[in-house]
């Protein structure tokens, strides 16, 4: 009897879904940047989650960036 393959659980499901979504939102950019799609062709329900992803990403990453750009003193 052939081994049945692993069946991934909610959280494995969760993070392919994450992984996924980042895939489809860099996408979208790549496609905008070479002028295939304008941000007007999306719908306003799609902007508006596309904006809350780059802004919640752009405060974890400000959260994360624990040394100042401006402080060359470091170094």
């Amino acid at each position: 009897m052939e081994e049945e393959e692993k069946k991934p659980n909610k959280v494995e499901l969760s993070e392919l879904d994450a992984e996924f979504i980042r895939v489809l939102e860099d996408l979208i950019d790549a496609l905008i940047a070479n002028g295939t799609l304008r941000l007007t062709d999306l719908p306003p329900q799609a902007l508006q989650k596309l904006q809350q992803r780059k802004t919640a990403r752009q405060r974890l990453r400000d959260s994360l960036n624990l040394l100042d750009d401006d402080d060359e003193s470091l170094f």
